[in-house]
């Protein structure tokens, strides 16, 4: 199984991103909009999480930005009714973190807003995932990523974390380490890197 794709961004579409491997293959992969909408200019290093689809006649891949997104994807899946195109609408139309809330407090009205998703498909998804799903989990995984924004805020800080990336540290340690860089504001891109390889080498 293909846990992850790492490489170069080349291509950009309403639907899907291509990714160049350090071995020269470019692997297309499904996307919902919620990750099209977080991918940096093409040429920039990405690491994109996947799920590959294998049917009879074809396998797909479709990518997440982080791990626990393809958690929630493979659950979704998992409901009676619901396909990977219906798991992309849904988490093109809410993010895997709101999706969770919503399915916890029962917000039939938050999933159905996805094309192809009424409320009674959403009122299966709740009681079949509500039991798969803890709240306090959810708090930390929400907690974590907007940790990880939050430092993305600068252009340094952004294109140090892509670069932390690129070298295989996950995208949350990465954020991490940048984060605990003491001035980290006033330095460069390059500067920052050194400075928060010293602090993963710490971890």
């Amino acid at each position: 199984m293909i846990s992850y794709i790492k490489g170069e961004l080349t291509e950009v579409s309403e639907t899907s991103i291509v990714v160049e491997t350090s071995s020269g293959i470019g692997m297309n992969i499904i996307v919902p909009q919620t990750v099209i909408d977080k991918m940096p200019s093409c040429g920039s290093m990405v690491k994109i999480h996947t799920y590959l689809n294998v049917k009879e006649d074809s396998m797909t891949l479709y990518g997440f930005i982080n791990r626990e997104d393809v958690d929630i994807f493979r659950l979704l899946i998992t409901v009676n009714g619901i396909g990977p195109k219906g798991a992309l609408a849904i988490l093109s139309t809410i993010t895997p973190d709101d999706l969770r809330f919503a399915v916890l407090s029962d917000d039939v009205k938050a999933i159905s807003r996805a094309p192809g998703i009424g409320a009674k498909t959403a009122q299966r998804m709740i009681i079949e995932l509500k039991d798969k799903l803890k709240l306090e989990e959810a708090f930390e995984i929400r907690l974590s990523h907007e940790e990880v924004d939050d430092i993305l805020a600068g252009d340094a800080r952004n294109d140090t974390v892509q670069a932390l990336v690129a070298l295989g540290y996950g995208r949350s340690e990465a954020a991490r380490a940048v984060n605990m860089v003491d001035g980290a504001d006033s330095m460069d891109s390059e500067q920052l890197i050194k400075a928060a390889l010293k602090k993963l080498a710490m971890i």
